[in-house]
């Protein structure tokens, strides 16, 4: 592995930073949680400056708005903004998987249509995926679309759906064929999520925010034209959608080792020789995590593509931060318990976080799944048995 930039590399990574600390400051603390009117209007303009700089996108081609950069000078973009007190939250589904797949799958009308909106924060998208009975079994779903003429009426329910609230379109995974296997009965489709038909009903969560969503559709009509890849194929069109999402290259948000040392040292828990220890472990577990991300950067100087190793990412900082959490909240007692970001040091870091990481423990693939990945495509172990795998859906005992 190569730890340093090559010139090009480091030429480029001044460049990003010099513009972030032209128009942002540099993070500090907690943000709070959830969109509100304000917060998307930051949203939006933060994305419009970056659009008009050729920042948006490092990756996409100068044609649809992008730098048309390299995968490595994207994981140098994100490093870099990641210190910084940028709102880029509303955009992360929409511009990392569901905009690409448009791209990928869509016509010229759509790409024409879309793309530059979404990459100029004039409009956000969400993914439609996961489904009451059908969460990290996303080709068991069964929001069904059945034909009528030139367009498709949509009937069904999704659920932890992120941003839907707020949402202009989204890309929606249906069945159109139960009389074939789960996996070949599917289809992809472009959703006006302001259209007739579609209810959004945001999820209260312990946190106190209400980031994730249950949507239902009562015969919601989509033209065909708005349909992403063939009919049936929409389980290739989703792969590609959770291709997207799983290179991302990055941790997970919230606090690391370096944070609950700092507040270990003002509480005095550092003389206290268990957590000193399991300090040792968060520190080690983090330099485990930094070097596998330079393998993975490594590949992507050298114009290679990643594997399926980039799992183990999720597994390792979804846990820790939960476990980093966990005992920061033990250390503050029964001052633990209190969540308002203005009465906790950090504005209640250790709090937000510990609520949100269980959703990360699910979000972009279960613990289980990517588990079953590393097992499979990493260490080339059998594949577990799947009795299904032929059955046609509509015999399968689905819940």
């Amino acid at each position: 592995m190569d730890f340093n930039d090559t010139p090009a590399e480091a030429a480029f990574r001044k460049e990003a930073h010099d513009f972030l600390s032209k128009h942002l400051e540099p993070k500090s603390g907690a943000r709070p949680r959830g969109a509100n009117e304000s917060a998307l209007a930051r949203a939006k303009a933060w994305q419009k400056t970056k659009a008009e700089n050729k920042f948006a996108q490092i990756t996409w081609p100068k044609e649809w708005g992008g730098r048309g950069g390299s995968s490595m000078e994207a994981v140098i973009w994100g490093q870099e903004e990641s210190k910084f007190d940028a709102p880029t939250g509303p955009f992360a589904i929409g511009l990392g998987m569901c905009v690409p797949t448009v791209i990928a799958f869509g016509s010229d009308a759509h790409k024409d249509r879309y793309v530059q909106k979404a990459l100029m924060g004039e409009e956000i998208w969400c993914q439609l995926f996961s489904e009451p009975s059908a969460g990290s079994d996303v080709a068991g779903l069964k929001t069904k679309a059945v034909k009528d003429g030139d367009t498709w009426v949509i009937n069904g329910q999704k659920v932890w759906t992120s941003g839907a609230h707020y949402s202009d379109f989204g890309i929606l995974l249906v069945r159109t064929n139960p009389k074939v296997p789960k996996h070949k009965g599917l289809t992809m489709f472009i959703v006006n999520m302001k259209q007739p038909g579609v209810e959004v009903r945001p999820i209260h969560q312990a946190s106190g925010g209400r980031e994730f969503n249950e949507v239902y559709f009562t015969d919601v009509r989509i033209p065909d034209t708005d349909r992403l890849g063939a009919v049936g194929d929409g389980w290739k069109v989703a792969l590609v959608t959770l291709m997207n999402e799983r290179l991302a290259v990055g941790g997970s948000p919230g606090p690391d080792w370096g944070e609950i040392m700092a507040y270990a040292q003002q509480s005095g828990a550092m003389s206290d020789q268990a957590f000193r220890e399991k300090l040792a472990d968060w520190y080690v577990a983090a330099q485990g995590y930094k070097l596998t991300k330079f393998r993975t950067q490594t590949a992507l100087s050298r114009g290679q593509t990643p594997g399926p190793e980039n799992s183990i990412g999720k597994i390792i900082t979804a846990n820790h931060l939960q476990d980093i959490c966990n005992s920061a909240i033990e250390m503050q007692d029964h001052y633990g318990i209190i969540t308002e970001t203005d009465r906790m040091p950090g504005d209640a870091i250790f709090q937000q976080s510990f609520m949100w990481a269980p959703g990360l423990r699910i979000a972009g693939g279960t613990d289980e799944i990517l588990k079953n990945i590393i097992a499979e495509r990493v260490l080339g172990l059998p594949q577990d048995v799947r009795v299904d795998k032929d059955l046609a859906f509509d015999e399968m005992k689905v819940g």
